[in-house]
């Protein structure tokens, strides 16, 4: 007896009462069966047609796949039977899809994400694998191919994440970026034609959106270092917070992990984790009385200067992630109250140090000069960064035509 393929929706949900798609394998009466990892609901099932009905979302993709993956199946069912094998459906349908693991969306994404792990970027990777379950929880399949992903399914995602989960036009463009970081590796890989990428000219164009990167002025910065009244955690904050401004806004990251040892000769030298860059810089004498305020709990060279990181587990690079992101969460709760007490109407961060630096700094510092102190490896990158900053220009020529 021939074999032969159909398109079937499987009469067993899943947790969530989705039915699964597939393509069912028959030989002799017997049956096997290959998901292609898509799931509806049963009312959107047309069984007398085999097809996804049109009221379905995304009917149109599903069922194009669903002829693809048929046509797939029929061509190797011809392929064996002209070689005459005679395999019972379990043997089959194992000839026929052995070569598709790895091939899907979800394969690529994970071994993306482990390579991410396994390099110890651990902010990067626990933000893109939040990214990565986005796409499959809005294609509810871990089996979406990267045939599907088109422009017109982007399209679909982007207004999914804007309204269904809220999300910023910055967010979603960083959605985008993992998505096509992930497509170009699929190409190299050879899995999906290049002719089929959907981004770029004649298709869907990332730009990231204007952002309004806001520093504490220099009135403020004396405000926040003068005020009193403070708790003792208030000023540990504001400690840690004016210790990564004297350093041109050292990220916290690298703040807390800043031991003794790194400093020498009256200068800190560091290598930062998020590019590897060593920072050489002469401490200045603020940072210095800020370090006599924890030198009598030094107990070694090789200790932290801040208290976060000495119970810490610097092997368990998990760990330390987490520490840090509980340390910095704390020190924004207690800066704020450092804000509202100095009379700071600007919302107070770790993060707006550096913003904070390059909002005084303004022209002050030729160019190559603070690509140096921020650690850029493109001056482009500074060019851009600081372009936030630097308004006196565009004020002067404001004033030049209006003061009449």
């Amino acid at each position: 007896m021939s074999s032969n393929a159909k398109i079937v929706l499987r009469k067993k949900p899943n947790k969530n009462g989705l039915y699964p798609l597939a393509i069912r394998i028959s030989k002799n009466r017997r049956s096997n069966y290959h998901y292609i990892g898509h799931y509806i609901e049963l009312e959107y099932w047309d069984e007398k047609n085999i097809r996804v009905r049109k009221s379905h979302p995304n009917a149109a993709n599903l069922n194009n796949l669903l002829v693809k993956k048929l046509s797939e199946a029929n061509k190797m069912l011809m392929d064996l039977q002209a070689e005459k094998q005679d395999l019972s459906a379990n043997r089959i349908k194992d000839k026929l899809y052995k070569d598709s693991k790895g091939s899907s969306f979800s394969e690529i994404a994970k071994a993306f994400l482990d390579e991410l792990e396994a390099n110890k970027k651990l902010a990067r990777y626990y933000t893109d694998k939040v990214r990565v379950n986005h796409v499959l929880n809005f294609s509810k399949s871990n089996q979406l191919s990267f045939q599907e992903i088109d422009e017109q399914f982007l399209r679909n995602f982007k207004t999914h994440l804007k309204t269904k989960l809220g999300l910023s036009e910055r967010s979603i463009v960083n959605n985008l970026i993992v998505i096509r970081t992930i497509y170009n590796r699929a190409i190299k890989l050879g899995i999906v034609d290049r002719k089929l990428y959907p981004f770029g000219s004649g298709g869907i164009q990332i730009k990231f959106p204007e952002s309004q990167k806001t520093g504490l002025n220099k009135e403020e910065l004396i405000a926040l270092e003068s005020v009193n009244g403070l708790t003792e955690n208030e000023i540990h904050a504001r400690n840690i917070w004016l210790f990564s401004f004297y350093f041109a806004g050292i990220r916290v990251a690298d703040v807390l992990k800043i031991r003794w040892s790194d400093i020498s000769d009256n200068r800190l030298n560091y290598r930062m984790d998020k590019n590897s860059k060593l920072l050489s810089l002469k401490i200045p004498e603020k940072a210095f009385a800020i370090l006599e305020q924890y030198s009598s709990n030094k107990q070694d060279d090789n200790d932290f200067i801040f208290p976060e990181m000495k119970m810490v587990n610097v092997k368990a690079s998990k760990d330390v992630f987490r520490k840090i992101n509980a340390a910095t969460s704390m020190l924004n709760k207690y800066l704020a109250r450092v804000a509202k007490k100095a009379k700071i109407n600007k919302k107070v961060t770790m993060h707006i140090a550096r913003h904070s630096f390059g909002t005084i700094s303004e022209d002050k510092i030729p160019i190559k000069m603070l690509q140096k102190l921020y650690r850029h490896s493109s001056i482009t990158t500074t060019i851009n960064y600081q372009t936030n900053f630097m308004h006196k220009d565009a004020d002067d020529a404001l004033d030049s035509v209006i003061n009449f």
